[in-house]
């Protein structure tokens, strides 16, 4: 029993980031929950996770998605998958952890004591982004960073980055968790854990959802550097240690 609530503390505190921001169930969830319980059952369970909180988050925010501007983004990350996934299989995943975090933390704290210039980006930069998401997601399971990145960048609205990588985050995990199930991986153990997760995850995307509300852009923007930051951090804490 015990372990179950602590699951549920863990996935509450994963939708009130993702609620808040539009990311953070995977990247938060996954190396918590993996403490807890043995990491093959995690990872689909987490997929799980981020599929029902993109779900609901993307009928939240449905009219301020410009396909327009994810497609791209979804596109360049397909064939970016297997190229990740042929990684990880020469290349230690320490390393790329390693590596990938360096950058974040390099760009989080410049951007963090100063912040970048705001600019449009051209739809290269979006091919750019979506191939290395799925190359990060092939290889280490955190497809996220990139698009971070790519929509902090963009002089959009709040609401248009947080949709942009919702609908990114809710395609992409969609076609995870279909991979998981049709090849055995979403267990009868898998399915009970999700459920007792279940309710700390509504009951924080709810609370990160409504905060959210009250974050100007600025603010908003800024959030996400720190989130870069944090991110860069936990990556390279987990590839450098023993």
């Amino acid at each position: 029993m015990f372990p179950e609530l602590l699951l549920t503390l863990i996935a509450a505190f994963a939708g009130f980031t993702q609620g808040m921001t539009g990311v953070g169930v995977i990247t938060v969830a996954l190396p918590l929950m993996a403490l807890l319980v043995e990491v093959k059952t995690v990872i689909p369970m987490v997929g799980l996770l981020a599929v029902t909180i993109n779900i609901a988050l993307g009928w939240q925010l449905w009219n301020a998605i410009s396909w327009r501007l994810c497609l791209p983004l979804i596109a360049a990350a397909v064939p970016g998958i297997p190229v990740g996934v042929y990684i990880l299989k020469t290349v230690p995943s320490s390393v790329l952890q390693t590596v990938l975090g360096g950058v974040l933390v390099a760009y989080g704290g410049y951007a963090v004591l100063r912040a970048p210039i705001r600019r449009e980006l051209s739809s290269f930069w979006a091919v750019v982004a979506g191939f290395v998401a799925g190359g990060l997601g092939g290889s280490l399971g955190a497809s996220g960073p990139p698009i971070i990145v790519y929509t902090s960048i963009q002089p959009w609205p709040k609401d248009a980055i947080k949709a942009t990588m919702v609908a990114f985050f809710l395609l992409t995990t969609v076609g995870i968790s279909s991979m998981h199930a049709a090849t055995g991986l979403i267990t009868r153990e898998v399915l009970g854990l999700y459920a007792w997760s279940l309710p700390g995850l509504a009951l924080g995307g709810v609370l990160g959802a409504a905060l959210y509300k009250h974050i100007r852009t600025e603010g908003y923007r800024r959030l996400m550097m720190w989130m870069i930051l944090v991110l860069g951090c936990l990556l390279s804490w987990k590839g450098l240690a023993p």
